[in-house]
This record gives C-alpha cells, sequence and structure tokens, in this order.
C-alpha cells in the first residue's frame, strides 16, 4: 500500500480523529450519530498513521508531496 497523504493532512487527520473519539467530541440527541461520529474519528486516526486514504485512491488525488 502506498501513500498517498500529505505531512499536514496527517496531522489534521490525527487531531481530527483524537478529538471525534476523545471526551470532547461531538455529543448528539441520536445514538446512531454519536457511533458515527466515533468510527469517522478511528478511520481518520488509522489514515493518519498509515498514510494512506481509499477516497484518495479512488478520486487520484495524490497529497504525498505537500
Amino acid at each position: 500500500m502506498e501513500k498517498n497523504l500529505g505531512k499536514l493532512d496527517r496531522i489534521l487527520r490525527f487531531i481530527l480523529g483524537f478529538w471525534w473519539i476523545g471526551p470532547l467530541a461531538p455529543q448528539f440527541g441520536a445514538d446512531w450519530a454519536n457511533v458515527l461520529i466515533a468510527v469517522i474519528g478511528w478511520i481518520a486516526l488509522i489514515e493518519s498513521f498509515w498514510g494512506y486514504c481509499w477516497l484518495h485512491k479512488l478520486f487520484k488525488i495524490d497529497n504525498q508531496n505537500q
């Protein structure tokens, strides 16, 4: 798996993921929305470590050099 995320993108995804799975995550009245926020947070956190995003691959976006 080749990396397709740049340094800034990885840092922002890490911050977003850490925030959305932490105690300061946005809370909604619907349980499904809270679960969705947590899942997106985990995906962002994992992608920040891997440096790879499947949506970037799908749309042929390469931010590795940024």
